[in-house]
């Protein structure tokens, strides 16, 4: 009897092809102006200063690159279906699966939202007795603890509940505050009556919670998200079946672990929480199997794990496959999402792309990973003990899971022994993983801020392979950043870490075209060269406006049949870009908000993330990792969903990002009087309109420094620095540019 397909893959020929044209007239255009600039440069009559006009080249050389590079995301994309009802039927040929969540700091990661995530995952659509949930608590605070012995009260109720009446939507905080019972057998009074009771129950646990929030937002220092703090590893539940429960319901195991943090050794942030749960989960539960959650993201489907292992269990590609990727969607987001904070181009057009080749990169949460990728399912034969613990660390244990298919220890119906509770606190320990191949060859990587993507690009340049499952059903949601603070924090970090990977012998330029294919290789070198194109954004919102003060064109006359090939360069991306936001069912409005954030990060959160990695490889600066609040603060929420920026950020963003508008006002009304008192619209037309278009796009900062008054707008004392910011660059630029 032939086997049925898991799963199948649909290629968009159509995307493909307007891709691949789009990428020969973008070519065919960057010859053209390359041919242009050359030219003029040898001309001896070109009135422009030999400097301004190497910088304006340079950046179309570097912004074109980019552009090229970016290209490869769209070369072959696919979408997939699964069919997880023909897995196995028997629930013990299925996988164990363990599940990751992270969490660091209960103030800025309400514990509400954590527990949530927690009892989520505990309902997925999955045998029970396979499934292991941990949580990683990086700031070692007790109410953390507390909370989640009182997620699993709450979970005794709530997990009969949603398997009985088979509720698809299983994050309590969301099935209660949304009002939906999101069942597929919902109707009638007895289930009614189950609802409210559980309701009920759920009231008690958040205010529970709440409680404690308060209690850990008012105590929090050091002593409770603190730097310093021993190991502490719990099992809270011990997966037996409930004797109170009338069904006799199982539950997964859930553990919580806490790892060892002290002020003079390196904790690598999340990559180094990821390897202790690594470490800790295989001497109690070894899944083969990991789904790894920011403690934000829960699941919104219990069948993603279904999903997955439609791919993970399929034997034509198993053995090659690192992880399946899910994408990422948010629950908070307004119809205007001024921030771009949906991450649109990512997860609904590059990852698909990406699928087509080697597969999508590793996103940081909602993966489904095979442990054997990241530490080896069996020892290779050649290594003797020592040399195993070189590389894996010297427990003993440790070593011996890794030949165990599924659980090093089974504590299903049972208890750790003493002596395997205190090996496992010594897997937690800071110190452990020196003198070892942890975050270099073992488990997630070290060499950069952005672990995930780091480590992605390492197995794919290892020969492991990804895919991306797109459901039409979301399979997680989160909480997005919803202020341009936390927006462009945010993205320094993502800019600085990759640069990370950039700076490293492991650049995508360089190793990844030896490792991958070309096109994979392309795609990771576009995250990797991104951050500096702060560089020619800088230069062209500059310094082409400098010139038009002065009357010097540096683009053709309007005239002038290379008008056409500089108009097509500038209006083709945009065209691009909209096409996109249509084919995946966007308004107009998100890609004009789209182009807007992605201007006003490129001059503020990619340089700073640019310096930021250069200081850290020149020695003179440590690796830091500021969390991203998931708090909803009244105002800031009210301004994001009216579609009004909210400025309440650091001045060292706003000072350039306002001093370059003020700039280009001064460009612009002084081009423009220019233009009529010498009847030179001809030759300055492109500098005026640019001028004007850059004026256009940052409308918000320009509402934010003049028209509006609230707490979100920009305030009086940065609008003056910016103004004298405007005037220093005025007159430097006079001095350098111009001669």
């Amino acid at each position: 009897m032939e086997t049925q397909a898991l799963h199948a893959c649909h290629l968009h020929k159509s995307q493909a092809t307007f891709i691949k044209s789009y990428a020969c007239l973008h070519l065919l255009l960057l010859a053209f102006i390359i041919y242009f600039r050359l030219s003029s440069v040898l001309d001896q009559n070109n009135p422009t200063p030999l400097l301004p006009s190497f910088l304006v080249f340079a950046s179309e050389l570097l912004l074109s690159f980019l552009a090229l590079l970016g290209l490869a995301y769209r070369w072959r994309p696919v979408s997939r279906t699964t069919f997880p009802e023909r897995l196995p039927k028997d629930e013990e040929k299925l996988p164990a699966l363990d599940v990751f969540i992270f969490t660091s700091d209960p103030v800025k990661e309400p514990i509400m939202d954590v527990m949530s995530t927690v009892v989520s995952a505990m309902t997925l659509d999955y045998p029970p007795k396979k499934l292991s949930v941990y949580l990683s608590d990086d700031g070692g605070c007790s109410f953390t603890l507390y909370a989640l012995r009182e997620a699993l009260n709450f979970a005794r109720w709530w997990l009969p509940f949603c398997r009985k009446y088979k509720v698809i939507s299983r994050c309590p905080k969301a099935y209660f505050s949304n009002d939906e019972n999101g069942s597929l057998e919902n109707v009638g009074f007895e289930f009614l009556q189950a609802r409210k009771k559980i309701e009920e129950k759920y009231e008690v646990f958040d205010d529970c919670i709440r409680r404690a929030q308060e209690k850990a937002n008012a105590e929090a220092n050091e002593s409770t998200v603190g730097r310093s703090h021993p190991p502490v590893i719990e099992v809270i539940n011990n997966g037996t079946v409930d004797k109170m429960d009338a069904e006799q319901t199982e539950f997964p195991l859930l553990i919580y672990v806490s790892r060892e943090k002290r002020p003079f050794h390196l904790h690598h942030f999340k990559a180094g929480a990821f390897n202790v749960l690594l470490r800790v989960s295989s001497i109690i539960s070894n899944a083969p199997y990991i789904l790894s959650l920011d403690c934000d993201m829960y699941p919104n489907d219990p069948m993603s794990a279904r999903q997955a292992m439609c791919f993970h269990l399929d034997t034509d590609i198993s053995s090659s496959l690192a992880f399946v990727q899910f994408p990422q969607k948010f629950h908070n987001l307004s119809k205007f999402d001024i921030y771009g904070s949906q991450l649109r181009s990512t997860f609904d057009l590059r990852w698909l792309g990406m699928d087509g080749l080697s597969g999508p990169m590793l996103s940081g949460t909602c993966f489904y990973m095979k442990r054997r990728a990241l530490v080896g399912s069996t020892p290779p034969e050649d290594m003797n003990l020592l040399q195993l613990k070189q590389r894996y660390g010297t427990s003993n244990q440790f070593i011996k899971s890794l030949k165990q298919s599924l659980r090093g220890t089974d504590i299903s119906r049972g208890e750790l022994s003493s002596t395997l509770f205190s090996e496992i606190k010594h897997l937690a320990c800071c110190s452990y993983e020196e003198g070892t191949q942890w975050g270099q060859q073992v488990g997630f990587l070290y060499g950069s801020v952005l672990e995930d993507y780091f480590t992605g690009y390492m197995l794919h340049c290892r020969g492991w392979k990804s895919i991306y499952c797109y459901p039409s059903r979301p399979a997680f949601m989160g909480s997005a950043t919803t202020s341009l603070n936390d927006l462009l924090i945010q993205n320094t970090r993502w800019q600085s870490g990759s640069l990370d990977v950039t700076f490293s012998w492991f650049c995508p330029l360089f190793y990844g075209l030896l490792k991958t294919s070309f096109l994979q290789s392309m795609c990771y070198a576009y995250l990797a060269v991104q951050p500096l194109c702060s560089l020619p954004m800088w230069c062209l919102a500059t310094v082409s406006q400098l010139c038009l003060l002065h009357g010097i064109p540096i683009y053709p006359k309007v005239s002038s049949s290379w008008f056409i090939i500089f108009a097509l360069v500038f209006i083709s991306p945009l065209l691009k870009d909209l096409v996109d936001v249509l084919l995946t069912g966007g308004p107009i409005q998100t890609w004009w908000n789209e182009e807007r954030i992605w201007m006003l990060k490129s001059v503020t959160a990619y340089p700073y993330g640019t310096l930021d990695a250069i200081l850290k490889k020149i020695g003179l600066r440590q690796a830091s990792f500021i969390i991203t609040s998931k708090v909803d603060h009244k105002e800031k929420i009210k301004l994001y969903h009216s579609g009004k920026f909210n400025f309440q950020t650091s001045s060292m963003f706003l000072i350039p990002l306002a001093g370059i508008v003020i700039l280009n006002m001064v460009s612009f009304a002084g081009g423009v009087t220019r233009a009529i008192a010498t009847s030179s619209w001809d030759e300055m037309f492109a500098q005026i309109f640019l001028s004007f278009f850059i004026l256009i796009v940052s409308f918000p900062v320009t509402e934010g420094m003049i028209l509006r008054k609230d707490k979100g707008s920009v305030p009086p004392s940065v609008t003056l620095a910016s103004a004298f910011f405007a005037l220093l660059v005025l007159f430097l630029g006079s001095i350098f540019l111009i001669g």
